[in-house]
């Protein structure tokens, strides 16, 4: 395979257009394969001035700064970073793009899982890994949880399972899907980068798009938006998809607390009951997803069940944090939407303070606003600008009967939800908005607020 790529590369005039994780993981490799190769990386962070000179490639030259998107015509082949936004960049000729994402699917798809999503793609992804390690030492977890694919290509042979997490920046403009693509459900995100809503689901709906007659695409039934788009493209492939509840089309579903999987004769993979690590209807659809992933795959049911048994939830995501002072705290910094809200306080049951807020990316937030003020959450600690644009929901809407309050720092929101949250009862993080300007990420968030519940 190395020798494929190796002549992919060699005879293209290559500009590697973004150098973060993924680009630097693209040069690498090209570098290794061809080592005298002339290569140009494109980027507006003028910091990467200091970076040219540690990198002592006297065949490698920067563009850098604000004029880095010039003379794109010059060159044979474009790897795009996912942070790089075309949103406003007026291209003519897109055929010269592509993406650290598609060259790997060129020369691995058939070994690949390729999971997508609004919410739920890391705890999909990291169970599918899961379930597959108790079946086989050969496979690997790459893509939008941490890890470019091309780091690992030394891991890979023809007989690799290769899990991907996908983000819709990796899809975007990809023309090839993976063999086992999974589409667990679009809502608003990203409106910043994409011209539209319906862009940013054209670019998750590329997991499949490209897919061959012979492969196999997971999705969520319940989606009533995934729906739309199924019958709008009226591809041919496999089609597995999975749902809450039973129905003639459904593959993997619920019935009477069970969770069946059917192809041929139905089998009762596990009682919802024991599933009690992953809460939640939307971390029981994530579970469905893997659980079809796993059945396509060929591993064993008592494997399945047993893994999902024992995998321990990923940190930010409903994470329990402790009690302190009779309170107890959740940490769910991944919710940078509302419907991830909703799907958290749905799943906790007992709410009594949750905090929301962070970096306004114009997401619509009514029904958000509309199911807290039907809720039995008591206090909602709103922060910074997404925070305060809900707050003018709350208020616009004539709402009372909660206790409100509102700040712009971190430290306020947690200080104050502490002294709020009645005894025994639930203080939720799940801002339903992203971290940016506060916070690096949502991570940095999620160890911020824990921090400041300990202390």
């Amino acid at each position: 395979m190395l020798e494929q790529l190796t002549q992919f590369f060699a005879t293209k005039n290559i500009l590697i257009l973004g150098f973060g994780v993924e680009g630097r993981s693209t040069y690498k490799l090209i570098r290794r394969l061809c080592p005298d190769m002339n290569l140009v990386i494109a980027d507006a962070d003028e910091k990467l001035a200091n970076f040219e000179i540690t990198l002592n490639d006297t065949k490698c030259s920067f563009k850098i700064g604000e004029n880095y998107l010039e003379d794109l015509i010059d060159f044979d082949l474009i790897i795009k970073s996912p942070g790089i936004s075309l949103k406003n960049i007026s291209i003519c000729d897109t055929s010269k793009f592509t993406s650290h994402t598609e060259l790997f699917f060129r020369f691995f798809r058939d070994q690949i899982v390729g999971i997508t999503g609004t919410k739920g793609k890391s705890t999909t992804s990291s169970l599918i890994f899961y379930v597959l390690k108790q079946y086989t030492a050969n496979c690997i977890l790459v893509g939008n949880i941490g890890t470019p694919p091309f780091e690992m290509i030394d891991s890979i042979d023809n007989e690799t399972l290769i899990v991907y997490e996908l983000s819709s920046h990796q899809l975007e403009q990809t023309h090839i899907s993976p063999h086992i693509a999974i589409l667990l459900n679009l809502y608003q995100e990203h409106l910043d980068h994409y011209q539209s809503f319906e862009k940013y689901q054209e670019a998750k709906f590329n997991v499949t798009l490209n897919q061959q007659n012979e492969d196999y695409f997971i999705y969520n039934a319940d989606d009533v938006l995934i729906d739309q788009w199924i019958k709008k493209k009226n591809l041919k492939r496999n089609y597995i998809p999975y749902s809450l509840s039973f129905g003639s089309d459904r593959i993997c579903f619920i019935r009477n607390s069970d969770l069946f999987y059917s192809i041929g004769k139905p089998e009762i993979i596990s009682n919802t009951i024991e599933l009690s690590n992953l809460q939640g209807e939307h971390n029981l659809l994530n579970i469905m997803a893997a659980v079809c992933a796993s059945k396509i795959i060929g591993v064993p049911n008592e494997i399945i069940r047993e893994a999902i048994k024992s995998f321990k939830p990923l940190d930010h995501r409903i994470e329990y944090v402790g009690v302190f002072n009779d309170i107890v705290f959740y940490n769910d910094s991944i919710s940078t939407i509302p419907e991830a809200t909703i799907a958290a306080i749905k799943a906790l049951k007992v709410v009594d303070t949750v905090i929301l807020g962070g970096f306004d990316r114009g997401i619509y937030y009514d029904d958000l606003i509309d199911f807290i003020q039907k809720s039995e959450v008591r206090n909602i600690v709103f922060i910074d600008k997404a925070g305060q644009r809900m707050l003018e929901i709350y208020n616009s809407k004539k709402y009372s009967g909660k206790f409100i309050f509102c700040t712009n720092t971190f430290i306020d929101a947690v200080a104050h939800a502490k002294e709020m949250t009645a005894k025994n009862k639930i203080c939720l993080l799940s801002p339903a908005a992203a971290s940016y300007g506060m916070f690096k990420n949502f991570a940095e968030r999620g160890a911020t607020f824990k921090q400041l519940v300990k202390s």
